[in-house]
């Protein structure tokens, strides 16, 4: 095998989450009576952490509201993170090639601690990750590279052995800071140009692929 281990973005690469994500910002504006957003435009809102993502969607001169409407969108978001989402098609089967292929697993998202272990699990099982790192005081968002290393340590792995694969800029910045091979994927939130322009080594259309990446063919 090329790689020991791959680590996992969550929103937008294991998961298409935008539709809650939207759904439960713009509950949050209108509660607020501010003007929403279209789904779309969450896309290019999201990857930073909820933060980033609160402060992007308020208008520009209501920010003194952002915690406010932080508040709002965790007690929301935990409502209703399940509602639309869904892993994005084969990925259940490219989990599942890995580890039948004794590819150790692990994912790093900006998504809250608290949230994004419950929702692997939901929707991937229990078992399949050796560690689900969200965010939290701890550490700091990606691109800082902290939380991913985290992983890599509970999976046992050096940094030259894994290969992470993300949707975004943001991903593969994160990667190159810890010394993962970076892979970005086109089902995601972001375009092919935003992964390239960051330093993807690898540019993936299909879950499948990656498997070939792995073993090195």
């Amino acid at each position: 095998m090329k790689y020991k281990a791959v680590i996992f973005d969550l929103d937008g690469t294991l998961l298409n989450t935008i539709d809650d994500l939207a759904d439960s910002a713009n509950r949050v504006l209108s509660s607020l009576c501010f003007p929403t957003h279209e789904t779309e435009k969450y896309k290019y809102f999201v990857g930073n952490g909820i933060p980033k993502l609160i402060e992007r969607c308020l208008p520009p001169d209501k920010q003194e509201y952002k915690e406010k409407a932080l508040q709002l969108f965790i007690k929301d978001y935990e409502l209703h993170s399940r509602d639309k989402t869904a892993p994005y098609p084969g990925i259940n089967e490219l989990l599942k090639a890995l580890s039948d292929m004794g590819i150790s697993m692990g994912v790093i998202t900006n998504k809250a601690h608290s949230i994004a272990g419950e929702v692997v699990e939901y929707f991937m099982g229990k078992n399949i990750f050796c560690y689900v790192r969200g965010l939290d005081e701890t550490i700091k968002a990606k691109p800082d590279p902290n939380g991913a290393l985290s992983v890599a340590e509970r999976l046992l792995v050096k940094p030259c052995d894994v290969l992470y694969v993300g949707d975004s800029g943001v991903d593969m910045q994160t990667a190159l800071n810890a010394g993962f091979t970076p892979c970005g994927v086109t089902w995601g939130f972001r375009k092919e140009d935003e992964l390239k322009e960051n330093g993807a080594v690898y540019i993936v259309h299909t879950p499948g692929e990656i498997v070939s990446i792995v073993k090195g063919e």
